[in-house]
C-alpha cells in the first residue's frame, strides 16, 4: 500500500512542473532519511532503476505496511531558482540535516543570504537553500519547530509552502503563507498532504488506495498556518503563523538520522552565451526612432500611416479614431461591482472566486482590489507555458505570499511547448511575415480550457479577469488580413468570419512555406480550439468598473509589494510576457510601432493622456529590450545572430507595403 500511496500523488503532483522530480523518505527501520531526484518528470523518474533501487533501500523488505514508522515528502518542480542540470538545485533541497521540499519563491533570497552572512553558507541556486538555512540556525539556537518556522516566514518575502522532515527529530512539519496545501487523515495512523483540493481528492478516489481513504475528508491548510507532526504518536498540532502562542518543543532523536542522496550525477550544463557575443548582439539591434518621430500619424492618436487597414479623413484623423466607441474606463463604477460580487463572496473563508493571475501589473493590481478592498477570497491560477519571465513568477510569489491567496500553477510540457515555438521560429525566419507572429504565441492559449477544468474541480463559478480593454491589439491580426471589428464588446472576441480567415491565412502560408509543417501542428490547433470554442461563463471585468489609472497601479504595486520591474525598459507592460520583446523588435522595426502605439492610442481616445504625452511614452517604451530578447532567443535555443540578421532584412512598411 505505502509504494502505491507514494506512486499516485507524485504522479498527480506533476501538474505542477514536470522540469525535475524528487523524494524522500524518512525510514526508522535503518534510521536514515533516503533522497532521490533529477532533472525529468516525476513519471519518468518512477520508472527508472534509480527509483526501483531507492525504494528497496527506503522501504527495505516488507517495510512497507508491516508497522515501520515511514515519512514521505515528495515534489515535482516547474524550474523558478536554480538550473535543474544541478541536481542539488532540485528538491527536496537537502541543508544542514534538514530534508525540505518548497512550492513558491523567495524574493528576497540575496538579501537573506547577505544578512546572516557568516552564520548561514549558501552553496546552490536554489532559493529553498535559505529557508532550510535559517530554520536549522534558528532551531540551534534553542527556538521549537513552530517558532523557527515562524521566523523563517518573517524574514522572507514571496510564497512558501513547505513539508519538511528533520534528520535530529521526530516531528515533520507543514507550513505555508498562501494556503497552497491540503491534508487527508485515514484515522488508523496515517495522513498524506498535496498542493492542492483537486489533487488531494483525485487521490482519495483512486481505486489503489480507496480503501484506506474512500470518504475521508480533504482539509486545508489555510494561508498563514501550518501542522506539525508527532511521529511517536500522530499528534497533530496546529498553528498560525502570524501568532506568539509557544509550540511545542523540539522532539529530538538519541541519534541524527543519516541522510543519503541516492540520485545521480548532474547533467552537463548548457553552454550559455559568452560576453563578447553580447556585445556583438548588441550592434545588430537596430532602432528606428527618427521615422517613428516623423512618421504621419493620426491627428488625434497615435497611429502611423503603416497601421494595417488605416485610412485618414482630410483633418487627418483615423478611422479607428472615428469607430472607437468610449469605454468610459475612467468613470467609477463600483458600487454595481459590489452588488454582483455580493452574490459570490463567502463569509466563511473559503474561496469563492477564480483569477487568472499572469503576474502582470493588471492581474496583480485587480488582486490587490478584490482582497484589501472587496474583500473576496481568491484562488488564483496561472499557466506556466515556458515563456512566463522569471520576474513574472516573481512577482506572482510577492502578491500571492503577501496576500495570502492560494495559487493554482498548471505547468505544460514546458521542454515540448519551448520546442515547439523554434520550429515555427525557424519556420519563419525562412519566410517572415508579420501576420504569422501570432503562431510564436499559440503555446499558452490553452488556459482558457485550464480554467474551465479548475471551475469544475474546485466547485467555484465566479471567473474574474483582469482584462484591460486599453490593451485592445486587432493590428496583429490586420496584418493577416482580417479588417477591424470596431463593433466587439471584449478585446479577445473576433467574428465568425475572423475565425475561419485567420486559419486559412495560416494554412497558406503553411503550404508556402512547409517548415511549418512540424511537431507542433497538434498543439496549435488545440491551442486556436481552446482560445475561440472554450465556453466563458461568469466572466467579470474589474476594470469595467474600476477606474484604470496607471500612476495609482505602479505606485502601489511598488510600495506595498515591492513589485519588481524589468531593467530594460521603462514600461510596466508586459514584462511577465517572454516573447513581448521579440515581437515588438519586429513590429517597431518593419512597421514603425508596437503595441504601445495601440495603447497610448487608446488612453488618448479615453481622455486619460494628451496626444503630446502619449508620443513621449511610445518614443521611449518602443525601444528594443534587448536582455529580453537575448533570453528569449536563449530559451527557445534559437541562435539570436542569425535571427536578428534575418529580422534586419525584412523590407520596412514605410517604404515597401508590399509585405504585409
Amino acid at each position: 500500500m505505502t509504494e502505491r500511496v507514494i506512486r499516485e500523488l507524485f504522479t498527480l503532483s506533476e501538474t505542477r512542473g514536470k522540469e525535475s522530480s524528487g523524494i524522500a523518505i524518512r525510514s526508522a527501520m535503518d534510521r536514515t532519511i533516503h533522497v532521490t531526484k533529477d532533472d525529468v518528470p516525476a513519471t519518468e523518474l518512477i520508472r527508472s532503476k534509480v527509483y526501483a533501487d531507492f525504494l528497496d533501500k527506503a522501504l527495505g523488505k516488507g517495510a512497507a505496511g508491516n508497522g515501520q514508522q515511514l515519512a514521505v515528502i515528495a515534489h515535482s518542480r516547474l524550474v523558478t531558482n536554480g538550473s535543474q542540470e544541478n541536481n542539488f538545485n532540485n528538491q527536496p533541497c537537502i541543508k544542514d540535516g534538514i530534508v525540505m521540499v518548497h512550492n513558491g519563491i523567495v524574493t528576497n533570497v540575496d538579501e537573506l543570504w547577505a544578512k546572516y552572512a557568516g552564520r548561514i553558507e549558501r552553496k546552490y541556486e536554489v532559493d529553498t537553500e535559505v529557508l532550510a538555512a535559517l530554520f536549522r540556525m534558528l532551531l540551534s539556537e534553542g527556538l521549537g519547530p513552530v517558532e523557527a518556522i515562524r521566523r523563517v516566514f518573517t524574514e522572507m518575502e514571496g510564497a512558501a509552502s513547505l513539508a519538511i522532515l528533520i534528520n535530529d527529530s521526530r516531528q515533520v512539519l507543514l507550513a505555508t503563507n498562501t494556503g497552497s496545501l491540503y491534508t487527508i487523515e485515514d484515522g488508523a495512523g496515517s495522513m498524506v498532504f498535496a498542493s492542492e483540493a483537486y489533487i488531494a481528492r483525485t487521490f482519495r478516489d483512486q481505486d489503489a488506495v480507496k480503501e484506506r481513504y474512500a470518504g475521508k475528508q480533504v482539509r486545508w491548510i489555510e494561508p498563514f498556518t501550518g501542522r506539525l507532526i508527532d511521529l511517536d504518536d500522530l499528534s497533530i498540532t496546529d498553528f498560525e503563523l502570524n501568532s506568539s502562542e509557544e509550540g511545542p518543543a523540539l522532539k529530538t532523536t538519541e541519534e541524527p538520522f543519516a541522510v543519503t542522496d541516492h540520485s545521480q550525477g548532474n547533467r552537463t550544463p548548457v553552454p550559455r552565451l559568452a560576453t563578447s557575443d553580447e556585445g556583438r548582439l548588441r550592434q545588430l539591434v537596430e532602432f528606428p526612432e527618427e521615422v517613428m518621430r516623423t512618421i504621419r500619424r493620426c491627428s488625434k492618436c497615435l497611429l502611423p500611416e503603416t497601421f494595417p487597414y488605416i485610412n485618414y479623413d482630410v483633418a487627418g484623423v483615423c478611422n479607428y479614431c472615428h469607430s472607437y466607441k468610449p469605454k468610459g474606463l475612467t468613470v467609477d463604477k463600483r458600487p454595481q461591482f459590489e452588488e454582483i460580487l455580493k452574490k459570490y463572496r463567502r463569509d466563511d473563508g473559503k474561496q469563492d472566486c477564480i483569477v487568472a493571475f499572469s503576474g502582470g501589473r493588471d492581474s496583480s493590481y485587480g488582486l490587490h482590489l478584490l482582497v484589501k478592498e472587496f474583500g473576496m477570497t481568491p484562488l488564483t491560477f496561472t499557466y506556466d507555458w515556458g515563456l512566463v519571465t522569471d520576474l513574472a513568477r516573481r512577482n506572482i510569489a510577492r502578491m500571492t505570499g503577501k496576500l495570502g491567496v492560494e495559487n493554482i500553477l498548471i505547468s505544460a510540457d514546458i521542454k515540448m511547448k519551448r520546442r515547439n515555438v523554434r520550429l515555427n521560429m525557424e519556420a519563419w525566419l525562412k519566410k517572415p511575415r508579420l501576420g504569422m507572429i501570432p503562431l510564436f504565441m499559440a503555446g499558452d492559449k490553452h488556459f482558457i480550457a485550464h480554467v474551465n477544468n479548475i471551475r469544475r474541480q474546485s466547485f467555484i463559478h465566479c471567473d474574474i479577469w483582469m482584462e484591460n480593454k486599453l490593451e485592445n491589439t486587432d493590428f496583429k491580426a490586420g496584418f493577416a488580413g482580417i479588417k477591424p471589428n470596431f463593433d466587439k464588446d471584449r478585446i479577445d472576441k473576433q467574428s465568425s468570419l475572423a475565425k475561419l480567415q485567420m486559419p486559412l491565412y495560416y494554412m497558406r502560408n503553411f503550404l508556402a512555406n512547409p517548415s511549418y509543417l512540424n511537431a507542433s501542428l497538434p498543439d496549435t490547433y488545440s491551442s486556436f480550439k481552446a482560445y475561440y470554442m472554450e465556453p466563458r461563463d461568469v466572466y467579470l471585468l474589474p476594470f469595467d468598473y474600476i477606474p484604470w489609472d496607471e500612476a495609482t497601479l505602479d505606485r502601489t504595486l511598488k510600495e506595498e509589494y515591492n513589485w519588481e520591474i524589468s531593467p530594460d525598459t521603462t514600461s510596466t507592460w508586459r514584462i511577465g510576457d517572454g516573447t513581448a520583446a521579440f515581437y515588438n523588435y519586429v513590429y517597431g522595426l518593419v512597421a514603425s510601432f508596437t503595441e504601445f502605439d495601440t495603447f497610448r492610442s487608446n488612453q488618448i481616445r479615453e481622455g486619460m493622456i494628451t496626444r503630446e504625452e502619449g508620443l513621449a511614452h511610445v518614443l521611449r517604451e518602443n525601444r528594443p529590450r534587448f536582455e529580453s530578447m537575448m533570453w528569449y532567443f536563449d530559451i527557445i535555443d534559437v541562435d539570436m545572430e542569425r535571427a536578428l540578421k534575418v529580422i534586419n532584412a525584412i523590407p520596412r512598411l514605410y517604404r515597401d507595403r508590399s509585405n504585409a
